[in-house]
């Protein structure tokens, strides 16, 4: 009776065993078979994995292909803080990181603490150079220490350590050319000069991928059910060359300097295709280091300063009013000795002269003479003939932060304002704007669209945007423009011109000198300093057949005697000098022959 009860219990304990191993493995089966969502769904969350690979940005390169912005390989340092104190040691990772990248160990073993998480970026941007000693493993890197350990090399591995691939922008001219580059931030976006205004072609597109990854994170490619790979920006060939550059922007850092001035800035652009061959500013900043340097020196002054221009404005309103046939070049105006008063208000010249010809007060820069000829002319004709030169509106050279100048209509301009807008007063402009104005007479009368941004090419070869030559306007006839031009070589080519300093050897120069007082913010009561002037000389050679055209602008340039007068601050002392050594040097870069010709490739010096 008892081996039938033992049976009977062995048969149900079998029974029992039996039934469990057959609902253990039907659940299996339906888990592995026909799993169910809920099942389902969490692994492969957790073994699927999205990644969006960061396209490079596009090059910036000159117009000779020299590359003045670019992308340089560089890596984030990285820790998993919880599969080190897993899988790890944190004091070894702490120690040899800490000693390759120069960080506080006690602050890496603070990070290394914080074992809940599973990623901590200890050090950003460091460059391949850096990371040469570490080669990726699974799950970590393998370190080899400087330092030989008992004169043998010695491998490390860390485990948990990684390096996140972060591209960083670099300039590798430095200051060259800055304020027409500008600078990309760390988020690789655009944020002055060329990078911002062409962010949309430089940016690229980033790519996307998606697939699995095994037990050990490294991903099964043959699960792979997405892979678009990132598209690189384009390039962008500027028109700027930067050989000239780069002695453009030597010379005004010595006029700077050797006249005090508070800044200067200058332009060289060629006179018939509107190309700006440079674009300088100081002072100036390294893009590299762009958060380091004032916010001031990062101003592009040579399209974003308003300032009144001085007499370069008498060009312009001379070559008008030949143009409207209100005065000739031989007709004469008496200069009252230097002193005039209209409206209530004194005029004065810093020569005084009696009678002059039209041609006179170019050459000897009267303002006396030209609020005449002004008057002859009258507001509308003054408003209309600026105006057509495009004074008082951008001019969209292709760069950000551009002004447009301060030029009112005539309903609000004073009785005096006529005599004072045609010496210069009265009227903001750019150093762009004066130098396409001298440009536009250079060029018998016609104005053409400046513009620095050659065209815009992707990496297979497309070109995606191209400038080319454009005209803007007609602001004067050909013989007006002529005659103009001729009138503008006297202040240059003869004695007792204002501009003589300006000569270039071998080559006939015309151009207008600029000095016009600075004005005196309300808060200090408002009209004009004193003893505080902007400085300019805009002009284009050779005349015969004008192919440069240059400006170069001072502020606050000069120096105080004992006595306590201001020297050495007009426009014809400090910009002068400045124009011929830009030209001086241009012209024998371009290969620009004395009769003009044509301007040759530009290339390295031999």
């Amino acid at each position: 009776m008892a081996e039938v009860r033992f049976k009977g219990r062995i048969v149900v304990l079998a029974t029992v065993v039996l039934l469990v191993f057959t609902a253990i493995g039907s659940r299996l089966a339906m888990l592995h078979l026909r799993p169910v969502d809920w099942v389902v769904r969490p692994i492969m969350e957790a073994r699927s994995f999205e990644s969006k690979p960061a396209a490079n940005r596009g090059r910036i390169v000159d117009r000779t292909g020299r590359i003045l912005a670019m992308d340089t390989p560089s890596y984030h340092v990285c820790i998993d803080p919880k599969w080190i104190s897993e899988h790890g040691d944190p004091v070894a990772v702490a120690r040899h990181l800490s000693d390759e990248f120069r960080l506080s160990e006690a602050d890496l073993a603070g990070d290394l603490a914080q074992t809940h998480r599973e990623y901590t970026r200890i050090k950003k941007y460091v460059s391949g150079h850096q990371i040469k000693r570490f080669k990726r493993m699974n799950m970590g890197v393998v370190y080899t220490p400087a330092e030989l350990v008992g004169g043998v090399e010695t491998n490390i591995y860390l485990k948990g350590v990684w390096f996140e691939e972060a591209p960083i922008r670099k300039y590798p001219n430095g200051p060259l050319m800055a304020h027409v580059v500008g600078f990309s931030n760390l988020e690789g976006i655009g944020s002055a000069g060329v990078e911002l205004r062409m962010n949309e072609y430089l940016r690229g597109k980033e790519g996307y991928r998606k697939g699995q990854v095994d037990g050990s994170g490294r991903e099964i490619y043959r699960t792979r059910e997405m892979d678009i790979p990132p598209e690189d920006g384009a390039t962008v060939e500027l028109t700027l060359d930067s050989w000239l550059q780069y002695q453009v922007e030597k010379i005004i850092e010595k006029t700077c300097h050797d006249f005090n001035a508070k800044a200067v800035w200058a332009i060289v652009q060629h006179v018939r295709t509107g190309e700006i061959l440079a674009m300088a500013s100081f002072p100036t900043y390294d893009p590299n280091r762009y958060s380091k340097a004032p916010e001031e020196w990062r101003r592009n002054r040579a399209i974003g300063f308003n300032y009144e221009p001085g007499s370069t404005m008498k060009a312009a309103v001379i070559a008008a009013a030949l143009d409207h046939d209100v005065v000739d070049e031989g007709d004469v105006f008496d200069c009252e000795k230097g002193y005039w008063v209209y409206g209530g208000k004194a005029l004065r010249d810093s020569h005084g002269e009696e009678d002059l010809t039209v041609a006179d007060i170019v050459k000897v820069s009267s303002n006396i003479g030209t609020a005449k000829i002004a008057l002859e002319m009258g507001n509308q004709m003054v408003y209309d003939s600026l105006r057509k030169f495009h004074f008082g509106e951008r001019l969209d050279v292709g760069l950000p932060g551009e002004e447009g100048g301060i030029f009112y209509s005539p309903k609000h301009w004073s009785k005096i304002s006529i005599t004072r807008i045609g010496m210069g007063h009265e009227i903001g402009v750019t150093a762009l704007q004066v130098l396409s104005m001298m440009n536009a007479i250079a060029y018998n009368g016609v104005q053409m669209q400046p513009y620095l941004v050659k065209r815009v090419v992707t990496p297979d070869g497309t070109v995606l945007h191209e400038n080319k030559p454009e005209v803007i306007g007609r602001p004067l006839d050909p013989p007006a423009a002529r005659r103009m031009q001729q009138l503008l070589a006297r202040v240059v080519m003869e004695e007792g011109g204002t501009g003589t300093k300006a000569q270039v050897e071998g080559y006939t120069v015309a151009g207008k000198t600029g000095t016009a007082q600075k004005i005196r913010p309300k808060e200090e009561g408002g009209g004009y300093y004193s003893k505080n002037f902007t400085s300019s000389f805009a002009g284009f050679l050779p005349v015969e057949n004008p192919e440069i055209g240059i400006i170069v602008v001072a502020d606050d340039p000069g120096e105080y005697t004992d006595s306590g007068r201001k020297i050495n601050y007009y426009g014809g002392t400090v910009c002068g000098p400045a124009f011929q050594e830009i030209a001086t040097m241009a012209v024998e870069y371009l290969r620009i022959a004395p009769g003009g010709n044509r301007v040759y490739v530009a290339r390295p010096q031999e």
